[in-house]
Formats: structure tokens, C-alpha cells, sequence
């Protein structure tokens, strides 16, 4: 008996299996019982993730739940860690693997051992992962070795593009995950797609309830009215391996950047940073004003105050979108595909297509509402429990 009641992912998701505990007899001594405290394990690693772990984890305390917060330590330095647990008021994390940056299989791997001691000694009721970062693809690996029950919040999205590596780390997660818990109803259909519909749950973005209340606290510092100036700036971020791996393809960005009107707001990632310094290219030029990766409110306030953004992340997409901000994302392709409607978000895959889609007029439609009502937070706390 010992050794099938050991599968906690199994019983956990199906109840006891054959040869094991029957309906008719107790449960063993120190097993956990169906009405104890639910304990859940966050891991998370990430700039996007603590974002999305903040409302998460406040509906978790509110809900009584043992949650224990592990940091893989993906991003760790203070501007794209440990300011985000301060300004959105997360809890310290239990553990921090301090992993660091390296190649995707070093790092990911890293990361495996890490979280498999840990998950050891958690033994929790869920693992919880986010997004599609290596944090992401490690956390989940190592609870599906250890038969931990694991769910994937932000599942279902798609670029379509393999060449992402977020796209093989959101795929694998998916159909590794017991629980997958969309942001969308686009993302629900891909999920049925590729035969989940019976683990996919429909909960919103938590993104949505961190973006407003954060815009809600920090728009009055920078100005009343809801729309910018004219000749406000722009704000740019660019990131991706695809964008800042090729010499030629970064110069030709970077000139678009420093070509448009007005000024534009680079915050440059540490990555940007490196490649620019490895291929010799100038940030500082033309109309870009450098800055450094900001804190989550600084970067809502610096979108609310923007004329229109200029990215290549996923997560900056949404945020623009939600804070009717204009954007233009320098990528063939997003899996964010709801803030194309009307313009809101228009992809330009070639340097050359920059200047054009980021002068573009504003939308003047209403912007849907595909992204949930606030709460998704709470659904995901009660699709857990």
C-alpha cells in the first residue's frame, strides 16, 4: 500500500487507484486528509511572473491556503527582481535557488535539481507554474517526476512560432500540466485543439487585476486626464533572442527606434545591454532616451504616459492594450492575438515597418474585453482548492 499511495499526483487528481486505498477504508496515518489545508508551491523566476504571482498570492492569504513561494532566481538582479516583491507587496519568497542566467539547458537544468529537493521536502497539493519562461518548463518537469499534482496558469497560449523558446516551455507545460488554467477563450480553443479541454478551466488574466489596480494608484501622480499629450513620449523595450542576437537585425531596430518623432523611452533589458556592447551599436541616439528596466508601477505609469509603446515582450503587449495605449509589436506574430482588434496592436516582423506602425493614429474604438473581469485571481484559487 505504501508504495501506491506514495503517487500523490495519481490520487490527488483520480483518487486512490486499484490495489490501493479502497472508498471503504481510512486513510493511513500522517496521509492528508480531503479537508486539511490545501498547500500550494508558486514557482516563479521572472519579471512577468511576479507580476502575475502578486494577485495570486493575495488570493491565496485570503483564502487560508499554505502557499510557499520559490524563486528560481531567473532574473535577479534588484531592477528585475526584488523591486517587484517590494511594489506589489508579494511575500518574500521561501526559497531562492539563485540560479542566474546561462544557456537555456544549463539554466533549466539548474533549475530541475533545485526544485526537485524542494518539492521533496514541500510535498505539496499543487505546484503552481506561470507563463513560459525555463522557470516555467523546470518547475514543471520536476513535479511531474515526483507524481506532484501541477498547474499551469496562463496556459493556452500560442505563437505558432518555434523558434520562440517560450513556445516549446508553454506547450511542454500544458500537456505535462492535471490543471490548465487559461487566460482566454482563444486559448481555451487551442487547449481543445490539442485534446486538454478536460483539464482546461477558464479563469481570466490575472495580469488584468494587477494592471488596473496598480494604474489605479499610480495615474494620479503623472497626470489627471486619461490620454497623454501629443508630443509625449514613447516607451520601447526590446528583448527577444530573434531581435538582439543578430547584429544587423538590432542596428536596423535600434535606427527605427531613433528615427521616429518625439523622444522614446528605451528601458534596456540586461540582455539589450550585453548585445549592443558585444556588436558595438550605440543605444543612446537619435530620439532614444535610455533608461533602466523599470519597477511594475513605473512601467505602468510610463505606459499610461506614453503616446504608444514599442515592444517585443509578451507581457507589455497586454499591458498597453489594457491601458489603451497604442502598441506595436516587433515580432511576426503574438500570442496575445486579442489586442489586434482594431489596431490596438499591430505586428511589424521588419525593422523597416517600425516608423510607419508606431505613428499610426490611435484607435479610436472601445476596446473589448477579453481578458476577464479583475478577478481571476480568485478563480484560480478556487479552481485549486
Amino acid at each position: 500500500m505504501a508504495e501506491c499511495s506514495g503517487d500523490r499526483r495519481q490520487e490527488r487528481l483520480y483518487g486512490p487507484r486499484g490495489g490501493c486505498l479502497g472508498p471503504s477504508q481510512p486513510a493511513a496515518p500522517g496521509e492528508r486528509q480531503v479537508n486539511a489545508r490545501t498547500r500550494v508551491v508558486s514557482v516563479v523566476g521572472a519579471r512577468p511572473q511576479f507580476v502575475k504571482l502578486a494577485p495570486v498570492a493575495e488570493a491565496m492569504a485570503a483564502a487560508g491556503v499554505d502557499h510557499r513561494i520559490v524563486h528560481s532566481g531567473q532574473h535577479y538582479d534588484a531592477a528585475m527582481s526584488q523591486s517587484f516583491f517590494a511594489d506589489l507587496a508579494i511575500p518574500a519568497p521561501d526559497v531562492n535557488l539563485g540560479v542566474g542566467s546561462g544557456s537555456h539547458g544549463h539554466q533549466t537544468g539548474a533549475m530541475l535539481a533545485g526544485l526537485e529537493d524542494v518539492f521533496r521536502a514541500e510535498n505539496p497539493d499543487w505546484v503552481l507554474v506561470y507563463g513560459d519562461t525555463n522557470t516555467t518548463l523546470a518547475a514543471a518537469i520536476a513535479a511531474v517526476k515526483l507524481h506532484l499534482p501541477l498547474a499551469h496558469l496562463e496556459a493556452g497560449l500560442r505563437s505558432f512560432n518555434r523558434r520562440m523558446p517560450e513556445e516549446h516551455n508553454r506547450v511542454l507545460t500544458d500537456h505535462a500540466a492535471d490543471l490548465a488554467l487559461a487566460p482566454t477563450e482563444v486559448a481555451m480553443a487551442h487547449l481543445e485543439r490539442e485534446g486538454l479541454a478536460g483539464i482546461a478551466r477558464l479563469v481570466g488574466d490575472v495580469m488584468t487585476d494587477v494592471c488596473h489596480r496598480v494604474a489605479d494608484a499610480v495615474r494620479p501622480a503623472w497626470r489627471t486626464e486619461a490620454a497623454p499629450s501629443a508630443d509625449g513620449p514613447r516607451l520601447a523595450t526590446i528583448h527577444r533572442p530573434d531581435n538582439t542576437d543578430d547584429p544587423a537585425r538590432l542596428e536596423a531596430i535600434l535606427a527605427a527606434l531613433a528615427a521616429l518623432p518625439g523622444r522614446v523611452r528605451l528601458a534596456a533589458h540586461p540582455r539589450l545591454r550585453a548585445k549592443a556592447s558585444e556588436f558595438g551599436l550605440s543605444l543612446d541616439r537619435g530620439a532614444i532616451e535610455l533608461i533602466e528596466p523599470l519597477a511594475y508601477p513605473a512601467m505602468v505609469a510610463a505606459v499610461l504616459e506614453s503616446v504608444g509603446v514599442v515592444t517585443d515582450s509578451g507581457g507589455l503587449q497586454k499591458e498597453a492594450y489594457l491601458l489603451g495605449r497604442p502598441c506595436t509589436t516587433v515580432r511576426p506574430e503574438t500570442e496575445w492575438i486579442e489586442t489586434l482588434a482594431d489596431g490596438w496592436n499591430v505586428l511589424a516582423p521588419r525593422p523597416d515597418g517600425i516608423v510607419a506602425a508606431a505613428t499610426r493614429p490611435s484607435p479610436e474604438t472601445e476596446r473589448a474585453q477579453p481578458y476577464g473581469d479583475g478577478h481571476a485571481a480568485a478563480k484560480v484559487v478556487a479552481a485549486l482548492s
